[in-house]
């Protein structure tokens, strides 16, 4: 199957890359203990990659860990409730613990992930969002780092995806021809 859409980039390379240093240099900032950084799979996996090589550029040194949460299935838009697909092995007792997601949209499975691992006895929760897109946020709750405001657009690349694909895209854009 090959896709045909036309899509325009929202965030370039270089924007994303600066965004990214700026994430991780406030993290590193706000002077974490014994940091696991757990990323919600799947959409997070090359931001987190990424955030992880600028945190230790940042003299960090933190654990990864990932959990594969599932609130939209092959749909574009949420179904309202969250899966557990894939757990943290790590105990997160006494541990500052920091959410990684590619968007942050409904806040559900992001609201679900940080009460999940707060209950486990985390020290604290924060939360970075590459993206956040908060006139569809029915959560309370808000990011403590963010790349981007997104538009009201379906977004895809730097590991996010339309039916699986572009994931690869090296940028951030949405798809021209596509209902948002």
């Amino acid at each position: 199957m090959t896709t045909t859409h036309e899509i325009a980039v929202l965030y370039d390379e270089d924007a994303i890359a600066g965004r990214v240093d700026a994430i991780a240099n406030a993290i590193a900032a706000a002077q974490t203990e014994r940091l696991l950084v757990v990323a919600v799979l799947k959409g997070s996996f090359v931001f987190a990659a990424d955030l992880i090589r600028a945190m230790h550029r940042a003299g960090l040194a933190p654990e990864m860990e990932f959990i594969h949460l599932s609130s939209y299935g092959a749909e574009k838009t949420s179904s309202g409730s969250v899966r557990i697909l894939r757990d943290i092995e790590s105990d997160v007792s006494g541990r500052d613990v920091l959410l990684v997601d590619d968007i942050l949209e409904s806040g559900r499975t992001l609201s679900y992930a940080r009460d999940l691992i707060a209950s486990r006895g985390a020290k604290s929760v924060a939360i970075a969002a590459l993206l956040d897109k908060p006139g569809h946020r029915v959560a309370k709750l808000e990011a403590d780092y963010v790349g981007f405001l997104c538009p009201d657009k379906f977004v895809v690349g730097y590991g996010m995806d339309a039916a699986h694909a572009y994931r690869q895209l090296p940028f951030i854009g949405y798809l021209v021809d596509a209902e948002s």
